[in-house]
């Protein structure tokens, strides 16, 4: 089964009844066709099934038999057109509305007029300097390198491209910072995030240099058409596949889409976190709610415990729910 298969097996969920999966490659729900049982609600007797390297749909109280395609057409006639699209001709989209499109990689161009000008990617920094080994010992892509930056002296420089920031300089808190540049749609920087090497505190400062824009990192390279993931912290996102993080803040997607999955740190007895995932829930988004397994408390510990992107995705996908499924689950989640 390819991943453009289980990309849209994702997005019919939420439209299907009862949905679960059962194990690998088996997912039961109610009928789309007869509707299932009339007399009892909970029953679900369509199943979803693999053969060989390709899925297929049957009931069990109608008898209906289709593949995978005809499903999403029953499910969604709009949806399936994008899946034949993006099955048998290629990934690009037939509509390219401006307020989606990608930008142009010309980094370089960008800087030459950027607050990062006097910063040092850690492209360029030596790979024995401690701060690139402690990108390393986070497993940072070094794809990445050249957009994240150091900073030695974070007040002076905030200073520098925000005059007045910091009014009174203080040496005890003039620590050296990783430098995290947020990004908008036109691959402009509007919001910088300093965060910090060891224990120093605060742990992440974020400065705004445009103040209407909201804290959201990573617009500049994910595709609004494609399933959005949203995880909490910045570096977080650089191992999921089309992710923006929230920065810890209440967002407002720039685009009108349900096609969105929640992913928060696995916190289940941190209020605060519980309550921004009841909210999300009942906006109508998708959310990811970790099984009891996973130990780790987000995305990159997961990473630098050993656990592989592929397997941290599957296991998002495995874990995505939305509406009542995804009250029941968080409430046997929660530990606040």
């Amino acid at each position: 089964m390819s991943y453009i298969d289980l990309d849209y097996i994702s997005k019919i969920q939420p439209r299907l009844q009862q949905f679960k999966k059962k194990r690998d490659y088996l997912f039961n729900f109610r009928c789309p066709v007869c509707g299932d049982s009339k007399k009892s609600k909970t029953k679900a007797r369509a199943y979803l099934y693999r053969v060989k390297v390709d899925m297929f749909f049957k009931c069990h109280n109608c008898g209906a038999s289709h593949n995978l395609a005809n499903l999403i057409k029953i499910v969604d006639p709009n949806l399936y057109d994008q899946y034949i699209l993006q099955k048998y001709k290629g990934n690009k989209p037939s509509v390219e509305l401006d307020i989606f499109k990608k930008f142009k990689n010309d980094t370089k161009k960008k800087l030459k007029s950027s607050p990062l000008q006097k910063l040092t990617p850690f492209s360029e920094i030596s790979i024995n300097h401690p701060a690139r080994q402690y990108l390393r010992n986070r497993k940072i892509p070094e794809e990445y390198f050249s957009k994240l930056f150091l900073c030695d002296k974070f007040q002076e420089y905030v200073n520098m491209i925000r005059p007045g920031t910091f009014v009174k300089l203080n040496k005890e808190y003039e620590h050296p910072r990783l430098i995290i540049p947020f990004y908008d749609v036109d691959n402009e920087v509007f919001a910088i995030q300093g965060r910090a090497f060891g224990k120093e505190q605060p742990k992440y400062i974020t400065i705004k240099l445009q103040e209407n824009k909201q804290k959201i990192y990573g617009l500049e390279r994910v595709n609004f058409h494609k399933r959005l993931h949203i995880v909490e912290g910045p570096l977080d996102s650089l191992f999921i596949d089309n992710c923006i993080a929230s920065a810890g803040a209440d967002l407002i997607l720039p685009v009108e889409t349900k096609d969105v999955v929640f992913v928060f740190d696995n916190e289940p007895r941190n209020k605060q976190i519980i309550d921004r995932m009841y909210k999300i829930i009942d906006n109508g988004y998708m959310i990811v709610i970790w099984p009891d397994n996973v130990k780790e408390k987000d995305i990159n510990e997961m990473i630098i415990k050993g656990k592989t992107k592929q397997q941290i995705q599957k296991n998002i996908f495995d874990n995505t729910y939305s509406g009542l499924s995804a009250l029941t689950n968080l409430n046997t989640y929660k530990r606040c």
